[in-house]
């Protein structure tokens, strides 16, 4: 089942986190196994069903990432294995920087490579917040095309995460 349709709300990437708790904890209490242990076992099992996929829900939509990639995924924009097609100019950008990254031999190279990848970086997540803001007020056609929109930074911004994670480890080295 949808999480967002599970808690009775609507699909955003904002949620109001004091709704999405007060529907936690009224689901936890109608979904608690305890109420059910003089049930027969299918009920009990079907609440325990229920009260994991309450904990499920919750962890993932009061997660903003973890909810962006749900949202992502419902809308069958992250398939396994599937490659995603970034620009060329930010791959170009990308490859740059690894070069660039691959050359470094001091600590003050490294703090200029750093400050421009956290400079992307704040970029991407500007655009993030600007294109989920208003996302719930859209149509449908409008909803599918702001998702290939939010998908192409998600994947930017996992592609960034390589290129940081290889910033910490040239860290280290000075």
């Amino acid at each position: 089942m949808n999480y967002f349709e599970f808690y009775g709300i609507p699909e955003s990437f904002n949620l109001d986190a004091a709704l999405l708790k007060k529907k936690f904890y009224e689901l936890s209490k109608q979904y608690h196994p305890d109420f059910y242990a003089n049930e027969d076992e299918s009920k009990q099992q079907e609440i325990l069903e229920l009260s994991t996929l309450n904990n499920k829900a919750y962890q993932t939509l009061s997660d903003p990432y973890k909810r962006l990639e749900y949202i992502l995924k419902t809308h069958e924009l992250l398939l396994e294995g599937a490659k995603p097609q970034l620009p060329s100019d930010f791959l170009m950008e990308m490859m740059d920087i690894n070069e660039r990254l691959m050359e470094v031999d001091d600590a003050e190279q490294l703090g200029h490579l750093t400050g421009e990848v956290l400079a992307i970086e704040g970029d991407i997540n500007e655009s993030l917040v600007n294109l989920t803001a208003d996302y719930e007020t859209l149509n449908d056609t409008a909803k599918e095309e702001r998702l290939n929109e939010i998908a192409d930074l998600y994947f930017r911004q996992k592609y960034l995460l390589r290129i940081k994670e290889s910033l910490n480890t040239f860290a280290s080295r000075f």
